[in-house]
């Protein structure tokens, strides 16, 4: 009697998903931008912290698009100097409208 094969487990995202993450990041993008000017301009982490925050290595098992972004904004936006904040004046970025961001 032959068995049925176990269907093999994808570590491609599926057009369903990556159009519902792909949603996700967009909405986080824009709520990032709509609430830029609330960071301070200048990153205000030491110099390794970031780094030490993160695991030694790589994670074994795949991580949620949730868990990403909650680390993108606990643990990587405290260390981002804001370019595109209106109170950075130090330079004047070309990338700062809507269509550049999604261009990039």
């Amino acid at each position: 009697m032959a068995s049925n094969p176990q269907p093999k487990s994808s570590f491609h995202m599926s057009p369903e998903e990556f159009r519902k993450q792909g949603h996700a990041v967009i909405d986080w993008i824009a709520d990032y931008y709509r609430r830029i000017e609330s960071f301070p301009v200048m990153s205000r982490v030491q110099p390794g912290q970031i780094r030490a925050s993160l695991p030694k290595e790589a994670p074994v098992q795949p991580e949620s698009f949730e868990n990403i972004l909650a680390d993108i904004e606990k643990i990587i936006l405290p260390g981002i100097t804001h370019w595109q904040s209106p109170n950075f004046f130090a330079y004047f970025p070309s990338n700062a409208s809507g269509p550049a961001t999604l261009g990039d």
